[in-house]
This record gives C-alpha cells, sequence and structure tokens, in this order.
C-alpha cells in the first residue's frame, strides 16, 4: 500500500486503465500528436537537488534480438522547486522560464532532443516514467542521452518514482 509520504509521479493526462491518449503520441491528429505529456510529483526526497525523468517503451520491438527499452524522454536538471512538467512543455522550455530554465531536455532514441511520442505497428505497450531524485546536479555537457544519465546519477539517487502507461 502507497503511503501518502512516498516519493510518487501522477501523470494527470492519462485515463483510469492507465492508458496514454493519442494526443501525447505520433498517431494524434496534425497539431494534437507528438505533445509531450503532463507529469505531477510529490514527497520529493529531503536534500534532492535536481530530479531527472527518463521514459522508455519497455516493450519495443527488437526485431533481431531481445527486448531493448527505447527512450521516448530524458529530462534533467529540473529543481525541487519545481512540482509538475505541464502539458506540452518539450521543447519549451526557455519560453517557460522561471525554474524551469535550467532543466535541460536529452536526446531521445530517435536522436533528437524532447519529447517523441510512440507510433506503433501493436499496440499495448508499456511506457516507464521514472524520475529519479538526485543529491547533486548533472553536469553532462552538450548531448545529453539516457546512457549518460544512468552512469553519471550513480551514488546520487535519493528516490524513485516510477510510473507505467499503456499505449
Amino acid at each position: 500500500m502507497a503511503s501518502s509520504e512516498e516519493f510518487r509521479l501522477v501523470l494527470p493526462g492519462i485515463d483510469h486503465e492507465g492508458r496514454l491518449p493519442r494526443k501525447y503520441t505520433g498517431e494524434g491528429q496534425g497539431a494534437k500528436k507528438n505533445i509531450s505529456p503532463p507529469i505531477e510529483w510529490y514527497n520529493v526526497p529531503q536534500g534532492t537537488k535536481r530530479l531527472a525523468l527518463v521514459v522508455q517503451d519497455i516493450d519495443a520491438p527488437d526485431p533481431n534480438g531481445p527486448i531493448v527499452p527505447w527512450t521516448h524522454w530524458v529530462v534533467v536538471n529540473i529543481p525541487p522547486t519545481v512540482k509538475k512538467l505541464p502539458e506540452g512543455f518539450s521543447g519549451k522550455e526557455e519560453e517557460v522560464g522561471g525554474d524551469y530554465g535550467g532543466i535541460k531536455e536529452g536526446n531521445n532514441d530517435w536522436k533528437v532532443p524532447g519529447w517523441r511520442g510512440p507510433k506503433l505497428p501493436n499496440h499495448g505497450h508499456r511506457f516507464e516514467f521514472k524520475l529519479y531524485a538526485l543529491d547533486d546536479e548533472l553536469h553532462l555537457g552538450h548531448k545529453v542521452t539516457k546512457e549518460k544519465v544512468l552512469e553519471a546519477i550513480q551514488g546520487h539517487v535519493l528516490g524513485e518514482a516510477v510510473l507505467i502507461a499503456i499505449f
């Protein structure tokens, strides 16, 4: 049973079955597609200096081998004063400004920065949203990737909040 004090993630945009609406995917219509989903979090662990988010399709099929998660979004250096990423945040951190100004989006597995929603031959894939509470800021240089983030956070993770959405 989750305690109310638990570090946790909430996706206000998903339906009661935990499904990701089309507008957050590559299958939406016109401007209503590839919009980054809104994310909220609660009870950030004490001592957290920065948060990092990694979103991956953990059922991504590799026709030639084992399932290798496909990265859809990497966001780093989120200040602990920030409690959410609003819908459509991806690509707009400069415009939003304020506490959001220092946030950096890494490259997804399409090799482009920001959120890229799924476009799948078959549905029912699990999307893992994982937020890491870190005791330090990440200095990853110009190009941020999931691999770099996961390497850099070793020994700095104060807590993890995970949520699975289905598409």
